[in-house]
């Protein structure tokens, strides 16, 4: 350059070799290169070439081929949800797995052809007809890169320019896995995996072993049912009464079922049973304080002889006060007959049936509101102090009386079974309400002090939706004797209490006068507040549950056992934001390719993401100080009296205009100055 040649444009680039490069002589032999080092700059090379093309297709290949990617990989998404949809995640584990990959590559396959196109509206952007902001250089490189420029850029452009779509686009990208994550869903839901097994009984007739004395059989009422003895007995007088129960609608399970999985459902069936009603009976109660046999005392030694009974006058609530024998159910024994506020021993609860025992004489005609229903198995009331306490027995309070029956019935019963917890529902009861002869006959044998009864009634229940010719439902007369004589233990009973600081006490097996037993009371389920008709329907279902469970009269209905199954629900609203993404990327990249379809044909050329024209058109000295000073660093690139705007012009290189302390060029001997402006 010579000393009159004045500074021009392209003067900013070093075009001569460097001083200090070795000069080779030509006999050395050529420097080897690493071969991946060759491999790349053939693929640099490559891509400088598509760039270069003057076919658009060309230039754009890749990124064209990229979003073609994404397509298809969203096109797959799309044909791997829809032969998954609403089946079992089971019949194609990796399914999922493949439809992650997929939207891993399809969102990733967006960046490129975003990020190029960025690169590229860059250039135009310093190409137009305005100069533009030194500093926009920079926005527009971190554009390209990462969702921060893009931000920068969206509010450098206001969103006026093609350039923002894509500064949006890369912002929206960091959602779309999340996107993706939402179109599949993996609920649960039971599924069939074979057959659940239940018991019911048509006719419930167990077998009984022999057992014999001297060569003489025992009669099986004589063996009781011991089964049923279990069961049956804590009932009497424990809090649960069985280790099933848990509350008033689930229990574990109390029948031999069969279940392979964690839950089990069977529709309606049958089966014979026992039921239970209670009805409230306190109106028939009167309060009165009258001489009387004082059968209900502790140490009352039997029925056998009323002389046993000592006399006395007792205070409280009678039934029938008004005949010749009325009976207390809850009060007191006047301690002083001159007193009759002295309280003596204390009725608390009482139970009577109303078919005595042993003798089977009827009360009231066995029963008083359970007259149209036959085949009872006990009829009894059962009458306590109104919260269960001597006190409400001293203040005259109206005691708790219920009449309760326990009946041979068919229920429809609808059961089910899940986690180890039984349920079953009650659709339907059908009791026999045909009126039969009086059922029991005695025999009283004094020298051997034995009473001997016979059942004579014929249990046989037909359903109305059973046909004429299916088997009755139905027991035989020895198996209803054996339920009989588990109730004698109780049916009679009464708890008393000596005086006010004493225990009460329970009374069984009132009925006999070698055979009574003294309890204590750690509870009763027949005295207050405890719920009587809910305690009887638990005895219900518990007699129904030990007739089911006899593998001798029993037969197994088939249900359907479930088992959970993961399956695969498709939200397809989800896959709209993913399509629309690929839709405003297809739509930026084709108005992209448009906007700048000139630059290949003129001297800016194709760049894209490339760093090369920064190289190539580097900026003069003047300039690069001007934007490097601590003042222009201060001040940010929109402020202060060192703004810098530029220009790229390929022909001349950038055109850098400002505001400058001095002549950004100097004169190289004569000539005139440069335009003001220009470098």
């Amino acid at each position: 350059m010579s000393a009159s040649t004045p500074f021009s444009p392209g003067d900013g680039i070093l075009s001569a070799p460097y001083q200090d490069e070795p000069r080779r002589s030509s006999k050395e032999p050529p420097v080897r290169t690493k071969t991946s080092l060759n491999i790349t700059s053939r693929i640099e090379r490559k891509l400088a070439q598509y760039n270069a093309s003057t076919n658009l297709i060309k230039r754009w290949l890749f990124e064209i081929l990229s979003v073609a990617t994404s397509a298809i990989c969203m096109g797959t998404i799309i044909a791997i949800l829809a032969s998954l949809k609403d089946q079992p995640l089971a019949r194609w584990p990796l399914g999922l797995t493949i439809i992650t990959i997929l939207s891993k590559i399809a969102s990733a396959a967006l960046i490129l052809p975003i990020s190029e196109a960025i690169g590229q509206l860059k250039w135009s952007w310093f190409h137009g007809k305005k100069s533009k902001d030194a500093f926009d250089f920079e926005i527009f490189d971190k554009a390209s890169r990462g969702a921060w420029g893009s931000v920068l850029l969206l509010l450098r452009t206001k969103g006026k320019s093609l350039a923002a779509l894509g500064a949006l686009l890369t912002v929206l990208l960091l959602a779309i896995d999340t996107f993706f994550q939402q179109i599949t869903d993996l609920p649960e839901r039971w599924a069939l995996r074979g057959q659940g097994l239940i018991p019911r009984v048509t006719r419930y007739e167990p077998d009984f072993a022999k057992t014999y004395r001297d060569d003489f059989v025992m009669s099986p009422i004589a063996q009781n049912n011991q089964e049923l003895k279990g069961v049956l007995t804590p009932y009497f007088y424990d809090r649960n009464g069985t280790q099933y129960a848990n509350n008033d609608n689930e229990s574990q399970v109390g029948l031999s079922l069969y279940c392979p999985t964690s839950k089990c459902e069977w529709k309606s069936y049958q089966s014979q049973g026992v039921c239970s009603a209670c009805v409230d009976i306190s109106h028939l109660l009167t309060y009165a304080c009258l001489p009387m046999k004082l059968d209900w005392i502790l140490r009352s030694t039997g029925p056998t002889t009323e002389a046993r009974y000592p006399n006395g006058t007792a205070c409280g609530y009678f039934l029938n006060v008004t005949s010749t024998k009325p009976v207390m159910m809850s009060g007191y024994r006047v301690a002083d007959e001159g007193n009759r506020s002295a309280h003596g021993e204390t009725l608390l609860m009482r139970t009577l049936p109303l078919v005595t025992n042993p003798s089977r004489d009827s009360l009231y005609d066995g029963t008083i509101n359970f007259r149209n229903i036959s085949h009872s198995l006990l009829n009894a009331l059962i009458v306590s102090s109104a919260d269960g306490s001597i006190d409400s027995v001293y203040r005259k309070e109206l005691p708790v009386a219920h009449e309760c029956m326990l009946s041979w019935c068919v229920k429809t019963l609808r059961s089910s079974y899940s986690a180890g917890i039984y349920e079953e529902n009650v659709e339907e009861v059908f009791l026999n309400t045909t009126k039969i002869p009086y059922p029991w006959s005695t025999t009283y044998y004094p020298e051997f002090r034995i009473t001997n009864t016979d059942y004579r009634g014929n249990i046989s229940l037909h359903p109305p939706s059973s046909s004429p010719s299916d088997p009755a439902y139905g027991l035989s007369n020895n198996t209803v004797m054996d339920f009989t004589l588990l109730f004698d233990e109780t049916f009679p009973s009464l708890i008393t209490v000596a005086n006010a600081t004493a225990d009460p006490l329970l009374k069984i097996r009132t009925s006999f006068d070698d055979r009574i037993i003294f309890r204590t009371v750690h509870f009763n389920p027949w005295l207050a507040p405890n719920n009587v008709t809910h305690h009887m329907e638990r005895i219900a279902t518990a007699l129904t549950n030990v007739v089911r469970s006899d593998a001798n009269s029993n037969e197994f209905i088939a249900g359907q056992a479930l088992a959970l199954e993961t399956y695969i629900r498709v939200n397809w609203g989800w896959l709209s934001f993913s399509l629309a993404m690929l839709g405003l990327c297809i739509l930026f990249l084709f108005a992209t390719m448009v906007k700048t379809s000139r630059d290949g044909k003129d001297d800016l050329g194709i760049w894209k993401t490339s760093a090369m024209p920064t190289l190539i058109y580097g900026l003069p000295q003047e300039a690069r100080h001007n934007l490097t000073t601590a003042s222009t660093l201060r001040n940010g690139a929109s402020g202060g009296a060192e703004k810098v705007r530029i220009r790229l012009l390929p022909n001349q290189g950038w055109r850098v205009s400002g505001h400058f302390s001095k002549s950004p060029t100097t004169l190289r001997g004569g000539g005139s100055p440069a335009p003001p402006g220009w470098v």
